[in-house]
């Protein structure tokens, strides 16, 4: 599944392309043949990025809501349009550039309340500068979930995901199987603050890297990153322990990460 970085990159590259057109709608699939009649013609005001969920903005006041799920995949390509590749739920189509979404979780219209109702299900997104930390403290520091678990549910805080989880508790010495109520306000700011630089890092490299100093890789995603699917600790040498939480992948480093309560 996408990070937040991804979403978010998508956001600025298509506000870049789309945002001030009216823009042609269309399913090729099917799958979203009447919303996508709603919004073709419409003029795009602007695109953004909530944790992993993309919006398009139109002056009538819908909205188009994207969620790319574990299959979901975006490709942005310049006119003259070529034919659809795989099954195309939605394609958006500008004045020099079309956008073709295959295999979203979730692709609807949203009216004004409903666009109003996500935001406010959603926590507060590291990357957005109208995010309000204090909100995901006040519920991490009342409950007894681990905090593994709460950093990755997107109604406590947006955008985080596997990869960047084990990441950032690592780098922050925190054992991913601490109960929310054993974070302090302190703690929980280290893992705010390196959560936006990370993730900020990410939005302008189009990739994760969690490794200080480290530059973007062609190669898989462990060549950036400290213990994911790595199988030694990078400081200890120490093995790194894998389980799961809420059935994904968590990596950590017994040493480096001591268990606190």
């Amino acid at each position: 599944m996408p990070e937040g970085h991804t979403i978010h990159r998508a956001a600025l590259d298509h506000h870049r392309i789309m945002a001030g057109q009216k823009l042609m709608v269309c399913s090729p699939q099917g799958r979203f043949t009447e919303g996508a009649s709603r919004l073709s013609g419409q003029l795009c005001n602007a695109v953004e990025a909530f944790g992993k969920h993309l919006i398009y903005h139109f002056n009538s006041g819908d909205a188009l809501h994207v969620h790319l799920g574990l299959f979901g995949r975006i490709r942005k390509h310049k006119l003259p349009l070529s034919e659809p590749r795989g099954a195309v739920r939605v394609r958006l189509v500008g004045n020099k550039h079309a956008i073709d979404i295959n295999g979203p979780t979730i692709c609807k219209v949203l009216c004004g309340d409903e666009f109003v109702k996500l935001t406010q299900r959603l926590g507060p997104d590291v990357l957005r500068s109208d995010a309000n930390p204090d909100l995901a403290f006040k519920k991490i520091s009342n409950s007894k979930t681990q905090i593994g678990r709460l950093i990755m549910d997107q109604s406590i805080m947006s955008g985080i995901g596997n990869i960047y989880r084990s990441e950032i508790l690592w780098r922050q010495s925190i054992h991913p199987e601490t109960p929310g109520r054993a974070i302090s306000r302190q703690t929980f700011d280290r893992i705010w603050e390196d959560a936006k630089e990370l993730l900020n890092i990410g939005v302008q490299h189009n990739a994760i890297i969690t490794v200080e100093g480290a530059r973007p890789s062609k190669g898989r995603y462990r060549e950036r990153v400290n213990i994911f699917s790595k199988s030694t600790c990078p400081v200890c040498k120490e093995p790194i322990r894998r389980f799961e939480i809420s059935g994904r992948r968590v990596f950590v480093c017994e040493k480096c990460q001591p268990l606190a309560y």
